[in-house]
């Protein structure tokens, strides 16, 4: 009787799991910048806070599109795809004006891409790229400097749909 008790246990575990990973990060209280679907039932959405909640990590690299070396301070895509328990799949990352890129979920490795939501110590305006953009460390590797990377550097970052 007990083995068969400690079974429905772990299946009952494993069905709360799934919905407790968004569970774990504050729901927003300020303006959404960030909806994520495709993980959850409905929208994962984060403001400034509870996207930062997620841990900060730096970033100083260089850009096509800045002069000279830049801090970006933001939210690690790895952090993101962690907290939500994305494994695999591709990130459909789409600017609030509806253009649209494809980053795969490999991408979010340790030390790679962020999610900036500051430009040198400033919160990004929508006219300066704001309020979130994608950058990619790619001062730290060949690897970052190619068309392909460069095209997956979203400005204006709006929300991400999680396809498998």
């Amino acid at each position: 009787m007990m083995p068969r008790f400690f079974a429905y246990a772990a299946v009952a575990l494993l069905a709360l799991a799934g919905p407790m990973r968004a569970g774990t990060i504050p729901a927003p209280t300020g303006e959404v910048i960030l909806s994520i679907t495709g993980v959850e039932a409905e929208p994962v959405q984060f403001d400034r806070e509870s996207l930062s909640s997620l841990g900060l990590e730096t970033v100083k690299t260089t850009t096509i599109w800045t002069e000279g070396t830049q801090t970006f301070e933001g939210v690690s895509l790895k952090s993101i795809a962690d907290a939500l328990g994305i494994e695999d799949g591709m990130l459909f990352a789409t600017a609030i004006n509806d253009y649209t890129v494809e980053i795969p979920v490999n991408d979010a490795v340790e030390n790679g891409p962020i999610i900036a939501l500051a430009l040198n110590g400033e919160a990004m305006s929508i006219r300066d790229k704001g309020p979130l953009w994608v950058i990619y460390p790619y001062d730290s590797s060949a690897a970052y400097r190619t068309e392909v990377v460069y095209s997956r550097s979203i400005w204006q970052l709006d929300r991400i749909e999680v396809v498998d």
